[in-house]
């Protein structure tokens, strides 16, 4: 197999060191973190610039496998600067696209990142995604508790917990959701007693978010989580337990669901939420005849708006990543765009039905991309931290086959503490 090196410098002789427990617990801290970001700049922005500068010091592999994600990734930022030139000197719209470049390193980061060592980091991604659900799951619950009194977790009468916006809150519950869930369904609970109340709390902060595209996303992830376990169980005996242990879910959501609604405000709130046509979204001037208005005007600018200016010319943000994408980065960023979800699709599915080590954390985190870029479509994920990390989680596993497959189907390590190499194309 041919390598071919990419400039990375190599560490001084005395100075170069292997430090994987460093590396390994800022990747923790930086993932659990990812639950607080009503603060700007949040700690995992922070924390998981330490951890990529840790990370690229000791060296790393890229397979070539991930270049149509750097490729694509590349291109959709590359457009949106593009549209920015004519609106350099305004502060909003280059801070957008700073924050677009900058979180489209993150999702070449976790590629990169899980291609190598990949068991074990994959048991630090899902330890800390799922601890950071829970305290997001624990902060919405004490949001509705009056007595304590915490507004600022609130807004109109939907949880926010840590976030600014009660539907990010929903749907970053997706992958703890899926992890804990598929854990039960496999029997590998091994620790029910702490497992099944933080999957109650994972569930009750995704209801109490209101968001009616989570509730959806959710359980179309879910679903297609459950048909891959199916699909892919080694024995009838699985396929039965998978089968019953779905349905005792859904029984205990059931169950759940009902006895929130006993309480008056949440019955309200839920009335209204689960209501399919809202003012806001109705009619020429609501947010989907506006989007097809634009769709015409963007056929005639190859550089769409430019960053944040769709906003100003019809006095609402689009509420759909795709149109956006075009509106924002131009025709380059939005087939950029549409480019990625077709081959994170394809990337997905295989990753899913084929039999490999990572196939049961696969099929987590592709039902969870996935269901990301079918919320695309009705509000805009662009900027959602938990996005980035599915997708590049997703191609980093493709790596990971990838390497898997040529090396004969060896058993892959659970870690080791050995140096990486230099950075490298393999």
């Amino acid at each position: 197999m041919t390598e071919t090196l990419v400039s990375a410098p190599r560490p001084a002789p005395g100075r170069r060191f292997s430090f994987p427990r460093l590396e390994e617990s800022l990747f923790w801290l930086t993932v659990a973190s990812g639950s607080v970001v009503f603060i700007e700049p949040a700690p995992y922005d922070l924390l998981i610039l330490v951890t990529i500068g840790v990370w690229a010091w000791r060296g790393f592999s890229i397979h070539r496998t991930v270049l149509p994600l750097v490729i694509l990734l590349s291109a959709w930022t590359l457009g949106g600067f593009i549209g920015l030139i004519p609106y350099w000197n305004e502060p909003d719209p280059s801070l957008y696209m700073y924050n677009t470049l900058y979180l489209s390193i993150t999702c070449l980061f976790f590629a990169f990142f899980l291609y190598q060592r990949t068991t074990r980091r994959l048991q630090l991604l899902f330890s800390a995604y799922i601890v950071s659900c829970v305290i997001a799951g624990a902060a919405a619950i004490l949001s509705w508790v009056a007595n304590f009194g915490l507004e600022e977790l609130q807004s109109a009468e939907r949880a926010t917990a840590f976030f600014k916006d009660p539907n990010v809150l929903g749907s970053y519950m997706i992958i703890g959701f899926l992890a804990l869930t598929q854990r039960l369904l496999l029997g590998r609970m091994k620790h029910w007693w702490i497992e099944l109340p933080s999957l109650g709390l994972v569930a009750a902060g995704l209801f109490l978010s209101f968001s009616r595209g989570s509730w959806g996303a959710t359980a179309f992830a879910l679903a297609m989580m459950v048909g891959f376990l199916i699909v892919t169980a080694d024995t009838r005996r699985m396929r039965r337990r998978i089968v019953t242990g779905a349905a005792a879910v859904l029984m205990m959501v059931a169950v759940g669901v009902g006895g929130a609604l006993s309480v008056d405000s949440m019955r309200t709130s839920f009335s209204e939420r689960v209501s399919l046509g809202h003012d806001y979204d109705e009619g020429p001037d609501g947010r989907f005849g506006r989007q097809v208005r634009s769709i015409p005007m963007l056929l005639d600018r190859p550089n769409g708006f430019g960053p944040l200016r769709f906003r100003l010319t019809f006095s609402l943000e689009p509420h759909n990543s795709y149109i956006n994408s075009f509106a924002s980065n131009g025709w380059l960023g939005g087939f950029s765009f549409i480019a990625l979800a077709l081959a994170t699709g394809f990337v997905g599915f295989r990753l899913c039905g084929r039999s490999h080590p990572y196939q049961r954390q696969a099929q987590v985190l592709f039902p969870a991309a996935f269901v990301y870029f079918l919320q695309a479509l009705q509000i805009d994920i662009d900027h959602w931290r938990m996005f980035y990390l599915s997708v590049g989680a997703v191609w980093g596993l493709e790596a990971a086959r990838a390497r898997w497959l040529a090396t004969g189907g060896a058993p892959p390590l659970a870690g080791t503490t050995t140096a990486e190499p230099r950075a490298q194309i393999i």
